[in-house]
């Protein structure tokens, strides 16, 4: 018996080639990193990736904004938002910038919503039986089939004009919408203002200069599109806590249950994507074989030994995290080079640096800007700590 022997041809597999772009991320100290990037990486990407070239610590707050310096604006880039779809939308001629830096308050009104919704700017389309809790407001938000309705004065920009007008408006599902006549909410006194599936907001940093408002807590509809101040839709809130709730509720029923995936599983990334998209741990992570069998270790005894316990190798992460930043202030000194006499301070300084709440010689409008950027977190504008609307201020500096 004879064996013939056969030519089995298999298909040709066509490798997945992933295109990329380089992107330049700011800090708050206005240093920039160029970064080469896929072209489907999202904004909690991006901010692993400088997390872990940074060796910085991840607590979850870290952020990548928008900064738009031409119109005044900026608005947090949710985690799930590819980044180069939102630099799509950028004009050839506009010095728009990406900044990564902490934002505390990012997910605060999931964890507190008591203070993101007051409840005179709070009502219900159905009748309700009893008290509502901010935590049912926020499962409301996020039911396609139930809506908290947000409603207040608010100053709007009338298009194509300088001038401010005091209107009555309301949030729902379908739309921002403002009342023609007082605060009637009937339909036939209701006019529509804006919708927001396809539109970012932004929040005003210098609205009363930039754009004439009669406060600086002012934010903005701009379309998913290049465009200029014609083709925003500014309006402006009496103060800090009714501009949250505001915009809080925009991003909620903008975004609904993905910003709470977001919060959830802030390492999920693009899980949500087709098969053919590549794992972000793959994009970022192409480490070597060699690279991948590392272990942590302990070289401070006469014998080195590998640390098994999870716990053990953290801490010890978290250390070597501090000794680099000491060792690169050691590195700058004063002037450039380090003496003696400045080792010991420098070295201070490096371990506050360390910490979040550290701000290293800022003056004082700069404390309160931070203080407001962070909003209703940690007793930032926090009714609970005696704290009476607006802003926190500051005591006068010595």
């Amino acid at each position: 018996m004879s064996l013939s022997a056969r030519r089995v041809t298999l298909p040709a597999i066509t490798p997945i080639v992933l295109q990329k772009r380089v992107i330049k991320v700011y800090s708050e100290d206005e240093t920039s990193r160029a970064l080469e990037v896929p072209t489907d990486i999202t904004a909690r990407d991006v901010c692993q990736l400088l997390i872990l070239k940074n060796h910085y610590i991840d607590d979850h707050s870290w952020t990548l904004f928008e900064h738009l310096p031409h119109l005044g604006l900026e608005r947090t880039i949710e985690d799930h938002e590819l980044v180069i779809e939102v630099l799509s939308n950028w004009g050839m001629e506009e010095e728009n910038k990406l900044y990564f830096r902490k934002n505390y308050a990012k997910y605060e009104f999931f964890k507190n919503p008591m203070y993101f919704f007051p409840e005179h700017m709070v009502s219900f389309a159905t009748e309700t039986n009893g008290e509502i809790s901010p935590t049912q407001i926020l499962q409301m938000f996020l039911s396609s089939s139930t809506y908290p309705e947000i409603h207040g004065f608010l100053h709007a920009k009338e298009q194509g004009k300088k001038s401010w007008k005091k209107i009555y408006f309301l949030l729902r599902r379908s739309g921002l919408y403002f009342s023609t006549k007082g605060t009637s909410k009937e339909p036939r006194h209701l006019q529509f203002f804006s919708e927001f599936g396809n539109s970012d907001i932004y929040v005003s940093l210098t609205g009363k200069k930039k754009h004439g408002a009669p406060t600086n807590c002012g934010f903005c509809f701009k379309p998913n599109r290049a465009g200029g101040p014609r083709d925003l839709r500014m309006l402006c809130a009496d103060e800090e806590q009714s501009r949250t709730c505001w915009v809080t509720a925009l991003r909620l029923l903008k975004y609904g249950m993905q910003l709470y995936q977001n919060y959830m599983h802030p390492y999920q990334g693009r899980s949500g994507c087709s098969s053919q998209s590549i794992s972000p741990m793959f994009v970022f992570f192409q480490r070597s074989i060699s690279e991948n069998s590392l272990v942590a270790m302990d070289f401070s005894g006469q014998k080195s030994r590998v640390i098994e316990n999870p716990t053990e190798a953290l801490s010890v992460a978290v250390e070597e995290g501090l000794a680099w930043r000491k060792k690169g202030c050691l590195r700058l000194g004063i002037h450039g080079s380090p003496t003696a006499s400045s080792q010991s301070s420098t070295a201070n300084m490096a371990i506050h640096q360390s910490q979040p709440w550290f701000h290293h010689k800022i003056s004082r409008d700069e404390a309160q800007r931070l203080i407001v950027q962070q909003g209703l977190v940690d007793g930032f504008d926090n009714p609970s700590h005696g704290l009476h609307g607006g802003h926190f201020q500051l005591p006068p500096f010595e």
